[in-house]
Parts: C-alpha cells; structure tokens; sequence
C-alpha cells in the first residue's frame, strides 16, 4: 500500500475554508479540474467530469462536520491504483483566527505503477487542487 498527503496553509478562517469544501458536490466550486460534479444517491456518491472527459467516481466514506473533514473511496476512475481511500481535512491554526490548513491525504495500491509512481501522481494531483483552492480563497 503506498500513501501520499499535501497540506497547506490558506489566507482564510477554518470555517470559511470548510464552508467552501466541505460540500462532498462542491468540487467544481474550487477545483478547475473538476469542471462537473452530480450527486447520486441522496449525495453519497458523486460523479465528476474532467477536462479529459474521464468519469471519476467516488463514494462518501466518513464525514465529520465539527471536526471539518471527509473521507471518500474512488469506484470507477483512470488511474492507476486500486483501494483508494483518501481524507479532506481543514485544520486551525494556532492563534491565528484568519488561517487555515488544508490537508489532503491517500492511500492505495498502485496498479500496474511502482509506488512511487502512484504516490507523485496523487502528490501532484493534491498539490494542484490546494493551490486551485488558494488561488479562489485570495481572490
């Protein structure tokens, strides 16, 4: 099983932060690769749309609104690993009212790729959508 996590320090509140994403739909709100999300089964699951036209479908695992953070499973996507669980979670900063830190972590087993083949791929995928989200924070 390999794993990978990517936080980083956003220029908002912990609950400005969680009420962006902590929706399981609200991935196109901050994610510009994801350009379509539709819930199904009453929001559990959720299929998404990329640029590509690759369907990724994840099912809702664990969520904990007063602690800020989801889990989820991938079902159905074109990447190359098997048992994906993986966790969004927003964190506070210590005394500071205006930060937040948003970590986005995985595990899985890689599929036809070396470990660390799967884990920059999800490194990197992680990365960009934190700094996506940084980007719609500042703006």
């Amino acid at each position: 099983m390999a794993s990978t996590s990517v936080s980083r320090v956003l220029p908002a509140s912990p609950q400005k932060v969680w009420d962006l994403i902590g929706g399981f739909d609200a991935l196109p709100d901050w994610l510009p690769y994801i350009l379509e999300s539709t819930a199904l089964e009453g929001g559990r699951v959720r299929e998404l749309a990329n640029p590509d036209g690759d369907v990724i479908i994840e099912r809702l695992a664990g969520f904990d609104e007063a602690e800020r953070h989801y889990t989820y499973t991938i079902l159905e996507a074109p990447f190359p690993v098997t048992g994906y669980l993986s966790t969004l979670r927003v964190h506070p900063v210590d005394g500071r009212d205006d930060l937040a830190e948003v970590q986005w972590s995985g595990r899985f087993t890689p599929d036809g790729v070396s470990d660390t083949e799967a884990e920059e791929l999800f490194a990197g995928i992680y990365a960009d959508g934190l700094d996506a989200l940084h980007q719609t924070l500042a703006a």
